[in-house]
């Protein structure tokens, strides 16, 4: 869907709202949802890497980590600690947008700040893994797994050893590079069906989610944010477009919610109205 700035003539692409019931794992809210459970975590990252993990902690599911107090947060999918003091983010990422790279190196650096905020000296950085699974082949080389690691140009045999590894996930590989249950839960995030215990049960677990009322206000809440921040811009000065955007961001929101059938006391919960003004909205959208 394309919205426009109606000052400055300019099209910007904003993202639809899914509607909660059809998310599935390769949706970044629901691949967070599932993998707050370690009984999904865990098996998952140990395919992954191929190493046995005793133990897996949460900080949070879609951990937002704030660099100062000027920053804008960055928020994470899935961010685990296991007990050798080792850091994992999973990203879900369905849109090939060429800056995986960078993104990559951005939320790497991210990472390493937030534990040196915590008073801890650089020497005691975790060894960390920043991991995308990606709905697309990033690099058209056919295969399912990318891993990287610092290592010397004129001697590939010598490493860095700065503990850093970024690894990406291609759901469209072609090689037989990857274990057969690794496959399956690439195939699965595909979407072409669970085929096995593993991801029937992640299908199982999918299926549940999407009964979860709390659950799917929460994301309601959440795009309605994701929304009105792509609408008010990110040019200072801008107060005029920005104000113009928050009422666009909230019509097309009660809009959407309404049109779904959800009640007037929940959209007004979700776009922070009271529930007059929600009805004045519909009204004035019905004319």
């Amino acid at each position: 869907m394309q919205t426009r700035n109606r000052k400055e003539g300019e099209y910007t692409m904003a993202r639809e709202i899914k509607p909660y019931e059809e998310l599935e794992l390769k949706d970044d809210f629901m691949f967070g949802l599932i993998m707050h459970d370690s009984k999904y975590v865990k098996p998952f990252l140990e395919m992954i890497l191929k190493i046995k993990i005793r133990k897996v902690v949460y900080p949070q599911s879609q951990k937002s980590i704030d660099l100062s107090a000027n920053a804008k947060a960055i928020r994470l999918d899935v961010y685990v600690e296991d007990d050798q003091n080792t850091v994992f983010n999973l990203e879900m990422q369905t849109s090939d947008n060429r800056n995986l790279p960078k993104r990559m190196r951005y939320y790497q650096g991210v990472i390493d700040l937030n534990i040196l905020q915590k008073g801890q000296d650089y020497t005691k950085l975790k060894k960390s893994y920043v991991i995308f699974i990606c709905t697309f082949d990033p690099f058209g080389e056919g295969r399912h797994i990318y891993t990287f690691c610092n290592t010397c140009q004129e001697n590939t045999a010598l490493t860095l050893d700065d503990d850093a590894v970024k690894i990406i996930l291609s759901t469209k590989g072609t090689m037989d590079d990857v274990s057969p249950e690794m496959k399956r839960i690439l195939d699965y995030i595909d979407g072409k069906g669970a085929s096995d215990k593993f991801t029937e049960e992640l299908e199982e677990a999918v299926c549940s989610a999407r009964q979860n009322e709390r659950w799917r206000l929460d994301y309601m809440t959440l795009e309605y944010e994701y929304r009105q921040r792509y609408l008010e811009g990110k040019e200072e000065g801008r107060a005029e477009g920005r104000e113009e955007g928050r009422a666009e961001s909230r019509e097309r929101t009660i809009q959407k919610l309404h049109e779904r059938g959800e009640s007037i006391a929940s959209i007004a919960d979700i776009v922070e109205l009271n529930e007059e003004e929600v009805k004045r909205v519909i009204s004035e959208l019905k004319l």
